[in-house]
């Protein structure tokens, strides 16, 4: 009976090996959560970054006249709502660089809980720029592709087809990256929940 014991672990020694398994995961979690943001607002922003199409047009001036066919240029820093969603990737970017590189120097290390409830603040921040610049770019987007009629203001995407996929692209890419970010901010609370 003596045996048993020495082999078994007490209650409280079992809390903490399961306390301490979990929170390797869920660093290990949370480092991968930061490379994907990183990765995909990253990529969103060079997709953007590097949208552009070029397409000959007819325009009327004057309806007795023959159309004029000229080239025509769309390029993603025409619209504000596309400038301000690169900015907001390239923030969130370069914000998932600077925690992730804290996070493999503290790996291992005691963590201070001040900077942990700090980058968890920064994480509900970047999930709502990256949330602000794709419904923005979203907003813009639509009327990109069905104008609005009672503004007069014509669709473009039958002409520049290419510049709005690869805008749909993007935002796409940086959803999925701002999901990520919404991870990273509901870590704590599943953290949170473990403990109590």
């Amino acid at each position: 009976m003596e045996g048993e014991h020495k082999g078994s672990l007490n209650g409280v020694e079992k809390e903490k090996v399961v306390a301490k398994a979990g929170s390797v995961s869920v660093s290990a979690f949370d480092l991968v959560m930061r490379l994907l943001g990183l990765t995909l607002t990253l990529a969103a922003a060079v997709i953007i970054g590097v949208d552009k199409q070029t397409k000959v047009v007819p325009i009327t001036f004057i309806d007795s006249l023959p159309p004029i066919h000229l080239p025509l240029t769309a390029k993603w820093y025409h619209m504000s709502a596309f400038l301000y969603f690169l900015v907001t990737n390239a923030i969130a970017c370069t914000y998932a660089a600077l925690t992730l590189a804290l996070g493999l120097v503290n790996k291992g290390k005691g963590k201070c809980k001040r900077l942990s409830i700090f980058i968890v603040f920064l994480d509900g921040v970047m999930v709502a720029l990256l949330f602000s610049g794709i419904g923005a770019t979203a907003a813009v987007g639509v009327l990109g592709y069905k104008g609005n009629s009672y503004v007069q203001w014509k669709k473009v995407c039958n002409v520049f087809d290419k510049f709005c996929y690869q805008v749909g692209a993007s935002l796409v890419v940086s959803l999925i990256g701002s999901l990520a970010f919404l991870l990273l901010l509901l870590l704590p609370l599943v953290r949170l929940q473990r403990t109590t």
